[in-house]
């Protein structure tokens, strides 16, 4: 029995990292140096707020994270991305929102989940720079504006810490 259920547990673990390996493949490949690579044409992005913020490092390790108001799993995983924030100093964190329909559906998501962070309001050209092909993205930058780490899909509290390290 024991040897059935660590038989059936390695299959699916073997399984899921074969499609999440398989869905960020269309992600920018980690080592890319953003500041040379990426050409954003927009190097600061408008804020919910009204402010502008950049999508690339200010010297601290940065996570870009990708979402659409719309989806439910970034609905899940975007309250571990506030956590990990709140309880590291030294990272910063910018959300960008994209294929949203209005700016109040992007602000509600944001007051739904009690968002401290910059909340960017993306557009097709960010979309295209960072290769986003799925909800949630995102990209852990050093502060030398490299990509350290990269994820598709649902993160834990801890997933995001380990990544940012």
């Amino acid at each position: 029995m024991f040897r059935t259920i660590l038989i059936q547990t390695i299959i699916f673990f073997t399984a899921f990292q074969g499609i999440s390996w398989l869905r960020e493949m269309s992600m920018l490949p980690t080592d890319t140096y953003l500041t040379k690579e990426i050409r954003l044409v927009e190097q600061h992005v408008p804020t919910i707020v009204g402010e502008k913020v950049t999508l690339q490092s200010q010297g601290k390790t940065t996570i870009v994270y990708f979402f659409a108001p719309w989806c439910q799993v970034c609905h899940l995983s975007i309250e571990n991305l506030q956590s990990v924030y709140e309880k590291n100093e030294m990272l910063d964190v910018v959300a960008v929102a994209l294929d949203y329909s209005s700016v109040d559906e992007v602000i509600n998501f944001t007051k739904q989940h009690q968002l401290t962070f910059p909340i960017a309001l993306g557009n097709e050209k960010i979309k295209k720079s960072f290769s986003v092909s799925g909800y949630p993205s995102y990209y852990v930058i050093n502060g030398d504006n490299f990509i350290i780490s990269k994820s598709m899909g649902y993160s834990s509290e801890l997933g995001l810490y380990l990544r940012s390290l």
